[in-house]
Parts: structure tokens; sequence; C-alpha cells
């Protein structure tokens, strides 16, 4: 039994990290390790070993089902009724704003900016949209009614 911490840490090194043992995973190499050696809590030491090489984490086989295949975006018809909105913070302080909320049309990506603040609320968020989003959306819709 070895009780050498320094002696078990380079068994496992030996048959990990060699061109010869290769990046196998953990079970190929507690298969390796205990063909020659055998400690308590030899599988908690290579399962450690395992999961801290970089190189094993990278190209270890992901067992998660497939994503599915590419849906394209369906073809909008009218402006303005898909929108997509963010915000451009922590920018130089001018006129007492420092943030712009970016509101851009998904289908024809007509954008606009506004000014405001970063601290600014749900409800005053609200209003800047209403003031100068909303009346984009309803010229958009009171041109297709009679």
């Amino acid at each position: 039994m070895l009780k050498n911490e320094e002696l078990r840490m380079e068994i496992v090194w030996l048959h990990h990290d060699t061109l010869v043992a290769g990046h196998r995973g953990r079970w190929k190499m507690m298969e390796l390790v205990t063909r020659n050696y055998w400690w308590l809590e030899v599988t908690k030491d290579v399962g450690k070993y395992v999961e801290g090489c970089n190189a094993c984490q990278r190209i270890k086989n992901r067992t998660e089902a497939p994503v599915g295949k590419l849906m394209t975006n369906e073809v909008l018809e009218k402006s303005w009724t898909h929108l997509m909105v963010d915000f451009i913070t922590k920018l130089l302080l001018a006129a007492g704003k420092d943030t712009i909320l970016v509101v851009c049309n998904r289908s024809s990506k007509m954008t606009h900016f506004v000014a405001t603040t970063e601290g600014t609320l749900a409800e005053s968020l609200a209003r800047l949209f209403r003031d100068n989003i909303w009346r984009l959306l309803e010229s958009e819709i009171s041109n297709r009614e009679p």
C-alpha cells in the first residue's frame, strides 16, 4: 500500500500525462493504474486528477442530446412589430446622461437611441419607451387602418 502522496501523484501523472498513456479519461486511467498499483482512495485520487486536467475537460465526450436543426427566422411583413432592446452603460457623463437605450427594429434594422441614466427605474423606462418609440409603432399601425 502506498502512503507517500508525492509518489501517488507521480504514478497518476505517469499513467495520464505521458505520450504513451494519453488522456483517455477516468476509467481507462483507473485500469492502467490499478494493474500495478493500489492504495486507499485510488479512485478518488484519479478522479480528482482527471477533473483538474485542462486537456481532458476540453476534449471529453459530452452526454447531452444534440441541440437540433437550425431554423430560419420568419420573414416579418410589418416594421416595428418585433424589437430588440438593450442598454449601453458606463459611458462618460454628458448632459446628465450616462446610458443609451438602444431599440432596434428586427426586420429593417432601423435603430433608435435614447439617452438616459444607469439608475433608470422601470416606470421611467416605460415613459422613455412611450415618448420615443411608441410613436413609431402607432404610425405604422395607423397607416394600415382605414
